[in-house]
């Protein structure tokens, strides 16, 4: 019978000089069911939505080869040109990125582009760039909703959009099919503690509109490289808030930093969260 559910892997979770066929295979061998490729802000990464239409094909064909396709997308590129920026040409540029990203999620079967929940994250935020934010987020939503991409929000670790429930403002006022959130269970595990709230109640302000799910372990005030087991997450109660929420696609975010081991680090975060998941088949 069939899993009720699949479980996808961060792509920085590997080594960032292996080539995509070792990054799936790699992916395979931990016991996850696809990888989530990352567009964030560096040259290297953004140059990929540039990728040539034989270099899609090929892409295309490693994952039929390998047996382990790429399904979401962390679109985090928008921390650098952010849709809400007062500088017109960084502007264009997030949008430019947005509707490149949209383009290659179609061409690669990527179901969910996860949207970094930032106005802006290098300029100082405003009334203006929150409007200028949603004006343009519409105009995104429309190119998704023309490609039928699905796209989600982060909840992130700045003030504009730290919870669902922010999230939930701006989902609610584009009111599309296309624009859901797909909440970070350890961000949101962190604004719990800044603000002496509940994360359950936290993920209920979203129901209805939860596509996935990152499983990242965080502590207080730290967002990033924390080991899975070690830090602060409570993830057998969120996965079991966000599986009474009907979501079904999880993806676990952690990183490589250069452990010798890093291919028992997948093993274990898969472990780890597959026990979980089966607990709520």
């Amino acid at each position: 019978m069939a899993k009720a559910y699949t479980l996808g892997l961060y792509e920085k979770a590997m080594p960032k000089d292996l080539s995509w066929k070792e990054k799936m295979l790699a992916a395979k061998g931990a016991g996850f069911d696809f990888i989530e490729i990352s567009i964030d802000e560096t040259d290297e990464k953004l140059a990929r939505l540039d990728m040539s239409r034989e270099e899609r094909l090929a892409l295309m064909e490693l994952m039929s080869e390998t047996g382990v396709p790429i399904r979401t997308m962390c679109l985090s590129g928008h921390r650098k040109y952010p849709l809400g920026s007062n500088d017109p040409e960084t502007c264009a540029r997030g949008m430019e990125i947005m509707e490149k990203a949209i383009r290659l999620a179609e061409d690669l079967g990527i179901r969910i582009i996860q949207l970094a929940g930032y106005d802006v994250y290098y300029e100082e935020g405003s009334e203006e760039t929150r409007e200028r934010f949603e004006e343009n987020l519409k105009k995104a939503v429309e190119m998704a909703a023309k490609a039928g991409v699905m796209m989600g929000f982060e909840t992130m670790e700045t003030e504009f959009m730290n919870t669902v429930e922010k999230a939930m403002v701006y989902v609610n006022r584009v009111n599309s099919p296309y624009l859901n959130v797909y909440p970070d269970l350890g961000n949101v595990t962190n604004a719990a503690v800044t603000y002496g709230t509940d994360v359950e109640e936290d993920l209920e302000t979203g129901r209805g509109h939860l596509a996935a799910m990152h499983l990242k372990e965080t502590l207080p005030g730290k967002f990033r490289e924390i080991p899975f087991g070690t830090g602060h997450v409570d993830f057998e109660a969120g996965i079991r808030k966000a599986w009474d929420l009907g979501v079904r696609k999880f993806v676990t975010e952690f990183w490589y930093v250069g452990n010798p081991d890093w291919t028992e680090d997948l093993k274990f975060a898969c472990d780890k969260m597959t026990k979980i998941l089966q607990g709520n088949e």
